[in-house]
């Protein structure tokens, strides 16, 4: 029975962590956009950004960043054959992906606080994709609990990422009209 609560704490986690992931390149956008204003008026709006940006990242996504992986860890312990299963090896490549994607999120963070913005808003869009390719590999895996068809796996990641570009490109040729 503690199996399964500690499996939906995980759950909750993950999903919180998404949320979390999802979010904070959309406030970074924001915030480059935002400096295209006249500084009167973008000085308050990248200011609140910050702010925004500071409350989700040290309240949420961190913080559940942290849990999900704690149960994470524990549901290994209680089910360690988990990691004979090809398909886990696989899982837990994307979930090192994952935490390498969550830690390049609090570097851009951290260079933002300090206003040192490198990317362009159309740069930070495709970076916002990152988290959604993950989180389909790693919920297809999971369900399908399948590393045999990772060849079809890779193509259909390949066709979704070149679906979430073209929806990129077509978002910026409708904000240009």
């Amino acid at each position: 029975m503690s199996y399964l609560y500690i499996k939906s704490l995980h759950l909750i986690f993950v999903i919180t962590w998404f949320a979390g992931l999802f979010y904070i390149p959309r406030l970074f956008i924001y915030q480059i956009e935002a400096l295209n204003k006249p500084k009167e008026q973008a000085t308050p709006i990248v200011e609140q950004l910050k702010l925004m940006t500071n409350r989700l990242w040290f309240i949420i996504t961190w913080p559940s960043a942290v849990l999900a992986t704690f149960f994470a860890i524990w549901l290994l312990i209680l089910n360690p054959g988990w990691l004979q299963a090809p398909w886990m090896h696989i899982k837990l490549g994307f979930v090192v992906v994952l935490i390498l994607y969550h830690l390049k999120n609090h570097q851009i963070y951290k260079q933002f606080q300090r206003d040192e913005i490198k990317w362009t808003s159309n740069q930070m869009r495709i970076w916002n994709e990152g988290a959604t390719l993950i989180l389909f590999a790693v919920v297809f895996l999971v369900i399908t609990k399948s590393a045999v068809n990772w060849v079809y796996g890779t193509f259909g990641l390949i066709g979704l990422a070149l679906v979430l570009m073209l929806g990129i490109k077509l978002y910026k040729r409708v904000r240009k009209n």
